[in-house]
């Protein structure tokens, strides 16, 4: 079974330690069996979450030595990222990153990965309010203050809070598929929609306020995303100018109408990929793509592998 080691350090915040644990541990495929065991790793004699968000005292089974063996490991942000982590957790994680394992981050976790050096050279994200901090502070380290998240192959980074779900569900749909991250997003009352190059900068409609929500466009689109969709229609139905419909979109779900109906049809293709024996034709034409070259091309660019090998790869799980 694949094994997600939660890093838990003085000062840790509580969320950002939960995630993991709530995302991986209800992950399971569809006869039920799970397919993550989560292990929260503390240093000897314990820890304790941030002060400023109730403090928490945390002992756990696992050590540090945990690391070594874990097949991911999650960073959870701390309360204070101007202290250095200690050597030794440091050293871990150096250690684990050249075995190969896949480490990844939440909110300002990209501190720790910065200092154990992991992130020298490559993109990544965190929190926005603390993206120019580590830019200052890790100068090597290509921080992207905007997107919800960076997938760097084997080193992940996500911005705050609701961010690190969408990171760990990504990486759920990166090892078993859309369908099984949907369903793992079902149980956890969490939209499948949010791509890591979505912006931060969401602003959440008061749900009273029916006339700016975008819900019922968004389930409208979900239901049409065969047809072949501009601005002008989506506009239409969404009885709006399309100046206001994209101000909408960026403000509530952090990307373009154009955008977000790309993502909707890769994942729509990707399901029936996993779901179904339907021909790349007919995936291409009911998830909106028009031809097998358009969806070849735009499923490359988002998943970054072709229609036939994610079938192969999925297909069977």
């Amino acid at each position: 079974m694949h094994v997600v080691a939660v890093l838990a350090l003085d000062g840790v915040v509580a969320f950002d330690l939960a995630v993991p644990g709530q995302v991986f541990g209800t992950t399971t495929d569809a006869a039920g069996t799970p397919l993550y065991e989560t292990r929260v790793c503390a240093p000897p004699g314990g820890a304790a979450s941030a002060a400023a968000f109730g403090r928490i005292r945390i002992d756990s089974p696992w050590g540090l030595d945990a690391l070594a063996t874990a097949d991911t490991i999650v960073v959870p942000g701390l309360d204070d990222v101007r202290a250095d982590p200690p050597a030794e957790v440091l050293d871990a994680l150096r250690t684990a990153a050249g075995r190969g394992a896949r480490i990844a981050s939440i909110c300002v976790g990209a501190f720790v990965l910065a200092a154990a050096g992991l992130l020298d050279g490559r993109r990544a994200t965190t929190h926005w309010h603390y993206a120019r901090r580590l830019a200052e502070r890790h100068p090597r380290v290509q921080v992207d203050p905007a997107v919800l998240f960076v997938d760097d192959g084997a080193l992940l980074t996500s911005a705050g809070v609701a961010a690190g779900i969408d990171l760990c569900l990504h990486m759920v749909r990166r090892d078993h598929g859309s369908a099984t991250a949907a369903r793992t997003a079902r149980r956890i009352v969490m939209p499948l929609q949010r791509d890591g190059g979505q912006a931060q900068f969401i602003r959440h409609e008061d749900p009273c306020d029916t006339g700016a929500a975008l819900q019922p466009t968004l389930a409208w689109l979900e239901a049409n995303l065969h047809r072949p969709l501009t601005l002008d229609d989506i506009a239409r139905h969404a009885a709006v100018s399309v100046r206001t419909l994209t101000r909408r979109f960026r403000e509530q779900v952090g990307a373009s109408p154009l955008q977000w109906l790309l993502a909707a049809r890769v994942h729509r293709a990707q399901q029936l990929l996993e779901d179904t024996d339907l021909p790349v034709e007919r995936v291409a034409a009911e998830a909106g793509f028009g031809s097998p070259v358009t969806l070849r091309a735009h499923f490359a660019r988002r998943v970054a592998t072709s229609p036939q090998s994610y079938r192969a790869a999925f297909r069977s799980r």
